[in-house]
């Protein structure tokens, strides 16, 4: 596909309008899939710097758990977190990018970056990540990655490793979401000097809008008697393209009530227990599985864990663990129960493992839960 710029508005070469919507069109995603990032920086580009409010921008979710949805996103929302976002991180600069400019959080690297002045580097132009960050303009630098991302960063050998990690502790800061964060991960950054900030929200808060557990300026956060997390203020979308049954079940007085479950410490600090429809009832207790999940990976045999429910004759739905062990490591499902249950109730262990040399992802660092789920109910590889 090729991207041109006419009139304020990206178009693509078939003469559609390329994550712009107007009255007489249907919206489309802000980029295909499958278009080069140089075609996707340029139609956010164009989008971001249109003297006229332009119409909004699509973004896709990334369908982890089922049919993906057509977000629609207004600038003055994607305008409003990036705001936000650079003043609770208390600078702006340029910002690597290396996620993909066809999610949200790709969306917002490419954003936050023109808006300090800068058009984003590329991760995917340089060889090595710490090449990429030599290529960065001078001044605050910012990454936004997932957690996987950072783990192979941090774990990497050799002399490049070491380059790679001395580039990760030479910027501001490095945005962590899209996927669970473990405590010991962050402290793993911490050790080589890298300053991270965990975030929370979704495409449809414009992305992160929950910082280290407080909600950003303006962004308004509400947790339900059922534990369903609802998100209000500026940074919302607009709704869903083509499904309007959908967005009013979901854009709800001026609140987006999210898929997720949490809970207020404390001190007022969002704990993320994990979607709603992660909670697996097994034998009549409600076990939440992202809580076991991160439990799990707290063990020091395993690298990476997600935790789901299959079907079962006799408890219902049965809690399966599936596992990455760390290099060399021998993991055993009693051991791994009988971890579990010294921090939680034993009625919350795994009562299956499956052992994967990786979880299968999607692009943008989710767990991709439908193909996981055809591996551990035996439909692909893994070992039980």
């Amino acid at each position: 596909m090729r991207v041109i710029q006419h009139r304020g508005a990206v178009v693509t070469d078939r003469g559609l309008p390329c994550g712009l919507v107007s009255d007489r069109s249907r919206p489309v995603p802000g980029v295909e899939a499958g278009a080069s990032d140089a075609d996707a920086v340029a139609a956010i580009t164009a989008w971001w710097h249109a003297a006229e409010e332009p119409a909004p921008w699509i973004v896709e979710t990334s369908g982890s758990t089922g049919r993906p949805k057509r977000v629609v996103l207004p600038r003055a929302a994607v305008a409003a977190s990036v705001r936000a976002s650079a003043a609770r991180l208390g600078a702006s600069g340029p910002w690597l990018l290396a996620l993909p400019p066809t999610y949200v959080a790709g969306l917002q690297v490419v954003c936050r970056s023109l808006a300090a002045g800068h058009a984003p580097t590329v991760l995917a132009d340089h060889p090595t990540f710490a090449a990429a960050v030599a290529a960065m303009p001078a001044g605050e630098r910012f990454v936004s990655l997932v957690p996987t991302q950072l783990h192979r960063l941090l774990a990497a050998p050799g002399d490049a490793g070491d380059a790679d990690r001395a580039a990760l502790a030479s910027l501001h800061t490095v945005l962590l979401g899209g996927g669970p964060i473990d405590v010991e991960l962050r402290e793993r950054a911490a050790a080589h000097g890298v300053r991270t900030v965990a975030t929370y929200g979704s495409a449809e808060t414009a992305g992160g809008c929950v910082y280290d557990g407080v909600p950003l300026d303006a962004v308004a956060l509400a947790v339900g008697a059922d534990g369903r997390l609802r998100i209000g203020g500026p940074t919302l979308f607009a709704g869903y393209d083509g499904d309007p049954e959908l967005t009013a079940s979901v854009l709800v007085d001026g609140w987006f009530l999210t898929s997720d479950a949490g809970r207020l410490d404390h001190d007022g600090r969002l704990e993320v227990l994990g979607r709603l429809d992660d909670v697996v009832v097994t034998g009549g207790v409600n076990v939440p599985g992202g809580v076991v999940a991160r439990r799990l990976r707290a063990h020091p045999d395993i690298d990476d864990a997600a935790v789901l429910g299959v079907e079962d004759a006799e408890w219902g739905r049965r809690l399966v663990a599936a596992v990455v062990p760390a290099p060399g490591a021998q993991v055993d499902l009693e051991r791994l129960r009988s971890w579990v249950a010294a921090e939680h109730p034993r009625s919350w262990a795994p009562r299956e493992l499956v052992v994967l040399a990786e979880l299968p992802m999607l692009e943008n660092g989710k767990v991709d839960r439908l193909a996981l789920a055809a591996r551990v109910t035996g439909d692909a590889g893994g070992v039980r």
